[in-house]
């Protein structure tokens, strides 16, 4: 077999994406350390208020959809590394301040401020990608971002465990560290990516004569609109899903952290392999087998009743993800004007923030009054139809890239 040296693997991507790989897998190690135990942290720190609790972590993402928006348009304005190192060191600032905080108004600011970092920080992030990585290579890099995320889901719930049974503040401490190392691999290593404007853009820009037009970004808008179930059914499962394995497992909460850490470990042998396999195969198709492989998890979640068939249920799923996630980002990056590649992805990561801020109180309305069977049903429904739209419309994206008087459309 043939060996690929090491050094040209390294050679193959720029600079930035490897500091962006290396920070990805150490604030994902600290965010997956953290995120599974936060709310029995909060729960005992608030006197045992289940309903404060999920509302001051519900804040986070809610906050992050007033966010969003304007963090893309900034950092087309100022660039990607300025929000970038900003983003990083309000979110360290803020997990290191739970460390401290013991009233209900503390926690909630650091959950807003959180919220506000954490939102500042993916549009810029992934518009550098679509500034240095060609777009043929960019569904892989995605992928590649992807694995590193999912070593902090392998390992992270593990080592926060048995942090968290030491001292809670460790757990914190580490994240906010961890946030400030990254600040500084971006300042060392990282260069501005954001393309040079011409004269005829900054004149215009000046004179107030660029503005946002919605009506002209409908293929933005409805592709978000579209990706939004796939973000409801990861709502249900950092919500509700524990709560309908409460319902139907013993030892739910073993249960819970070993599919997590399956899902990790699936995704770090294969995601690469993945993306290398389907990177020519039109995006059109690989979004439609990816909603639908997620329709037949959401059913599978509300009605298996065996570990084995739900680890089975849980490899779909990681499939599933493994093929959405990098070739949805990859759609965004071409269908984004060069000037407005930071508002796109902060608008299309607002179907994120959305998801997370209401399909928790949508599906727990459904599991209260129906069960999780019901609940999940009826999420497995939505993506069905939402994967035969979301397909449909980036086929027409490409047929259009193929009428000869249209210009500038690139293939997705």
């Amino acid at each position: 077999m043939q060996r690929i040296p090491f050094f040209s693997v390294i050679s193959k991507y720029d600079t930035a994406i490897w500091v962006r790989v290396v920070g990805t897998i150490l604030t994902s190690l600290a965010g997956f350390m953290m995120r599974p135990y936060l709310v029995f942290y909060l729960y005992d720190k608030l006197d045992g208020s289940v309903f404060l609790s999920m509302l001051i972590v519900g804040l986070q993402p809610l906050c992050g959809i007033f966010v969003n928006l304007y963090a893309g348009s900034l950092s087309d304005k100022y660039g990607r590394k300025p929000m970038m190192l900003a983003a990083l060191l309000i979110q360290a600032f803020a997990i290191g301040g739970y460390i401290f905080a013991s009233h209900v108004w503390e926690f909630a600011l650091i959950s807003i401020v959180n919220g506000i970092g954490h939102a500042m920080y993916g549009p810029a992030a992934n518009a550098q990608i679509s500034d240095v990585v060609p777009e043929q290579k960019r569904a892989e890099v995605f992928a590649l971002l992807h694995t590193a995320l999912n070593m902090g889901s392998a390992f992270g719930p593990l080592l926060g465990l048995l942090l968290f049974t030491m001292n809670p503040s460790i757990i914190f401490l580490a994240c906010s560290v961890t946030l400030v190392a990254y600040a500084g691999l971006v300042i060392w290593k990282v260069p501005e990516t954001m393309p040079v404007k011409s004269e005829e853009v900054l004149a215009a820009a000046k004179a107030n004569k660029v503005k946002i037009k919605w009506s002209e970004h409908k293929p933005l808008l409805w592709i978000t609109f579209l990706a939004m179930p796939v973000s409801l059914l990861y709502a249900q499962v950092e919500s509700t899903f524990p709560l309908h394995l409460q319902q139907n497992f013993e030892n739910y909460k073993s249960v819970f952290a070993t599919i997590i850490t399956f899902n990790g470990c699936v995704v770090i042998a294969l995601q690469l392999w993945i993306a290398k396999r389907t990177e020519h195969v039109p995006a059109y198709i690989v979004v439609a087998v990816s909603y639908m492989l997620f329709a037949v998890v959401s059913i599978g979640y509300g009605f298996v009743p065996y570990l084995a068939i739900l680890l089975f249920v849980e490899f779909l799923f990681t499939i599933g993800e493994m093929l959405n996630g990098p070739h949805i980002q990859k759609v965004i990056s071409v269908i984004a004007p060069v000037e407005h590649r930071g508002l796109y992805f902060s608008v299309f990561g607002m179907n994120w923030q959305l998801s997370r801020a209401i399909g928790p109180v949508l599906g727990g309305l459904l599991f209260s009054h129906y069960g999780g069977k019901v609940m999940f049903a009826v999420v497995g429904v939505i993506l069905i139809a939402a994967g035969i739209a979301q397909t449909r419309y980036i086929r027409s994206l490409n047929r259009k890239q193929e009428e000869p008087a249209v210009e500038g459309v690139l293939q997705v």
